[in-house]
């Protein structure tokens, strides 16, 4: 497929988790694309620390570094022009960090509304110091 391709995405279509909070959406464009044509995928890695640092920075309300990324799995391309929503729950607070899921949804712009999964990661956040040292987070 091209990457202007306005076909599905997949043949079973995914519904956008209703149990997360939309943190995000952005639309890739062609400077994004790795050689294939489609969207690179440290371009996508980049967009869900993005987006997974969102909740805990509200709770963290300061400093805090990305610590952590489990099973990054992609389930098929991105293409330009695609909408991406990056949904997103905490699923673990500890003394100094938070771990939070953020699965990610794409939409044709042409074809709005039927949703295909992308990817879907767990992100550990820790808060810290101005010298970079771990620190509580607030309770």
């Amino acid at each position: 497929m091209s990457a202007n391709s306005s076909a599905p995405h997949s043949p079973a279509p995914a519904a956008p988790p209703s149990d997360k909070e939309l943190v995000l959406k952005v639309i890739p464009m062609p400077a994004d694309t790795n050689g294939n044509g489609d969207i690179f995928g440290g371009w996508v890695m980049a967009q869900v620390d993005l987006a997974g640092s969102v909740i805990p920075a509200r709770i963290i309300k300061g400093r805090m570094a990305t610590v952590a990324v489990k099973e990054f799995v992609f389930k098929q391309p991105v293409r330009v022009g695609d909408i991406l929503s990056f949904y997103s729950s905490v699923t673990r607070i500890g003394r100094t960090s938070i771990t939070v899921d953020v699965e990610v949804f794409a939409e044709s712009f042409r074809d709005q509304g039927k949703f295909a999964k992308v990817t879907e990661a767990l992100l550990t956040y820790v808060a810290i110091d101005d010298q970079g040292k771990p620190k509580e987070i607030p309770r």
